[in-house]
Parts: C-alpha cells; structure tokens; sequence
C-alpha cells in the first residue's frame, strides 16, 4: 500500500468509518484456503519420513526450507507494496500454491519435496503481507476486529488442512495432494474480486487525498520507545512460534510414542489444538480493541505458562485438553501483537505485516529443525520438556506502553 493509502486509512474520517466486511470475509475466506493447502504439508510428515526412510532432522529440513521461503520475502514484499501497491499479486502469489502442491503429490525424491516446499512457502511470502494490509484497509478502524477476521481464516484453514489429510492423504495415499490444487483455483477467483475492490480504494485514494505526509511512528512515542516496543513484540513472537513448533511438527510423533495411537488418531489431536488456536485468534483482536491490546498480549504470557509446563507430565485425555487450551490462549495474542506494532509505525503497514508474519513462519521453521536435531539427539520427551518453558521469555513484555492510554491524535 502506498503512503496515500496509508494516509488515507489513518486521517480519512469517511474512510475509517467504513467496515468493509465483504471484503474482510472475502480475504479470510481466502486466507483460510491458502493455510489450509500450507498445513498439508506438516500433517503428511509421517508419510514423508516413511515413504522416503528420513530422520528427525530431515524433516526438520524440510519444514525448514518451507517456513524460511514463507518468511525472509515478506518484510520486502511488503517494503515494496508499501511504494508500489499490487493487489493482483495475491492471485499471483496463489498460482505458485497451486504449482507447489502438485509438485509435492508427485515428489519423487527428498530434493524434489524441498523445491515443492519452496514454491509453497513462496506463494505464502506473497499472499499474507499484502492480505494484511487489505484487512488494514477494509477495517474502517477496527483494526483488532479486521485482523482477526483475517486472521481467524488462517487457522481455520491450519486445523482443516490435517483433518483432511488425516481422512484423504492418509487413506488413499500422497499422490492425492494434488485434488487439493482445486481450492489453488477457487482461492484465485476470490482474490481477483479482493484485488479490483483494492485497485478502487487505491483510485479512490488519489482522487480524495492531496497530501501523502503519514508520520512514520507513533505521534507520541520516540523512535527509541517505538523501536524498542518493536523488539519486544519480536521477542513475544519468537517465543510463542519456537513453542508452537513443537506443536505444529511434532505433536503427532509425541502422541504416537508416549501413548501409542494412531497416525490417523495423532492428526485428528492435532486437529483440536489447531482449531482451538482458531478460536482464540477470532476473540482475541476484538478483546484488544475494547480493553487495550497490551493486556491481551499479558493474558496470553501469564495464562498460558502453567499449561505448557504440567502438560508433557499428564495422561492422553489431559494432554488433548490442555493442548486445546495452550493453543487458544497463544493465539489470542497475535491479531493485538500484529495491530499494536501497526499502530507503532502506522506509515509501514506492508513492512511491519511482513515483518512479524515473516518472522512467525521463520521461527516456526528454525523451531522445526532445532527441536528436529534436539529430538534425535536426545528424545521427543525432553522436547516437550525444554519448549514448557519458553512461553516465560515473554514476561518482557511489562514494558510495553499502552497505546490505548496515549491519545494518537
């Protein structure tokens, strides 16, 4: 988005009074197809490592490479369409989904399954930075409610993806990935509908707007305390995807081992806690918008730590709960980490959105292959052990200022 669209959202009374929840909807149901592809590729990893004989690290490796091309690009996608703004280019970025996935059904080798990651994570690199900043746009000023909109869509796709790998891929085997490139196309559709109602705002944008001059930061902050407060926020966000990477990768090989169920069992578990972390990414951006976004963020650091450090000691029937619990709570955080680092540097929406969505598929990825080698190493047990910690780094975040006590105007 340009800096007149930026300017527009910010100081447009009209504009900010207008929820466009056609589009918001539009863009989350998009969403929610684009992650639903994307979590195909986790909930088949116990077919990978059967079919081709790999190890913890390998599979490591290859959520790696799939997270670190969904992550590195987006900071300058969104650098680049914060001065040149390219709606289409969500279609765009679908088509390189579409072309991943049937590549993954088709994989012959271990190299082959990396490439076809890469095209995914690619594909992934260009849709959420620029979506992101759609919903910014359609939010009318409710940016918390807009973002979890948005974002809700992501995670339901997340826990739709291993349930249906879980009842097609698992049953009838991995060549048929490739049917799922159907929801590539429809997805495609629904973006060129979002990209023409972004070209006309943009276009409604030049006509309305005579000044370009949105501050960068926020009006007052200093760019030390913005700077800071960014890196907190960083730090939150590695600290809650490291953790839900144990999730997200190995939650299902814990489950086969410790209590011995099923693949198709595992991922249906896996099932739950994705789509708790739905649940508490739909509540958690309008929460923030009512009561401060800051006190979302600490409910989600002090609610969640005596979970994550009682669950790797209980049975199968606790863990199924608490794991529902652990994934509502660490995702109601991120729609108010995502809109309050928006709100810091509210001239670089595309950069910021690309930024903290970049680095959540990073950590997530780098989670994945240090935990891959900690896991053969020692045991996926002592996995499980170590990550109960890390939702306590978070208890930085007490110096975060409150935005909502600071007037931006």
């Amino acid at each position: 988005m340009s800096k007149v669209a930026t300017s527009t959202v910010s100081t447009s009374k009209d504009l900010q009074q207008i929820t466009a929840y056609s589009i918001l909807f539009s863009i989350s149901v998009s969403h929610m197809l684009n992650d639903m592809m994307q979590s195909l590729i986790p909930s088949i990893y116990p077919i990978f490592k059967e079919s081709f004989a790999l190890s913890f690290a390998q599979i490591g490796l290859i959520q790696l490479t799939f997270q670190l091309t969904a992550s590195v690009l987006q900071p300058l996608v969104g650098m680049y369409t914060d001065k040149h703004p390219k709606p289409f280019s969500l279609a765009m970025g679908m088509g390189l989904t579409l072309i991943g996935l049937v590549s993954v059904a088709f994989a012959s080798s271990y190299a082959a399954i990396l490439i076809s990651v890469a095209l995914i994570g690619s594909g992934s690199s260009i849709f959420h930075p620029e979506s992101s900043k759609i919903a910014y746009m359609a939010s009318g000023g409710k940016r918390g409610l807009a973002q979890s909109i948005f974002q809700v869509g992501g995670n339901a796709g997340t826990a739709i993806g291993p349930l249906l790998a879980a009842l097609i891929i698992a049953r009838y085997g991995r060549g048929h990935t490739a049917y799922f490139a159907i929801f590539a196309l429809i997805a495609m559709m629904v973006l060129l509908y979002v990209g023409r109602w972004a070209k006309m705002y943009l276009q409604q944008v030049k006509r309305t707007q005579r000044k370009l001059g949105e501050r960068q930061f926020h009006a007052h902050l200093t760019k030390r305390q913005v700077y800071v407060s960014v890196g907190i926020l960083l730090i939150l966000i590695f600290s809650k995807y490291f953790y839900l990477a144990s999730i997200g990768s190995y939650y299902t090989f814990f489950l086969i081992e410790k209590f011995g169920v099923s693949v198709k069992t595992s991922q249906l578990l896996l099932f739950v806690f994705l789509a708790s972390s739905a649940l508490g990414t739909f509540f958690g951006g309008p929460i923030g918008d009512k009561i401060g976004r800051k006190y979302v963020i600490w409910f989600s650091i002090l609610g969640v730590a005596p979970f994550t450090l009682i669950m790797p000691y209980v049975g199968l029937t606790m863990t199924v709960i608490l794991s529902f619990v652990i994934g509502f709570i660490l995702s109601s955080a991120f729609p108010s980490i995502l809109v309050y680092a928006q709100e810091l540097m509210p001239g670089k929406i595309g950069m910021i959105s690309g930024l903290f969505f970049g680095l959540a598929f990073g950590m997530g990825g780098l989670g994945s292959a240090l935990l891959g080698l900690l896991a053969d190493a020692t045991s996926i047990y002592f996995v499980y052990h170590v990550c109960a910690f890390l939702p306590l780094i978070g208890l930085i975040a007490w110096k975060l200022p409150d935005l909502r006590a600071i007037p931006e105007n």
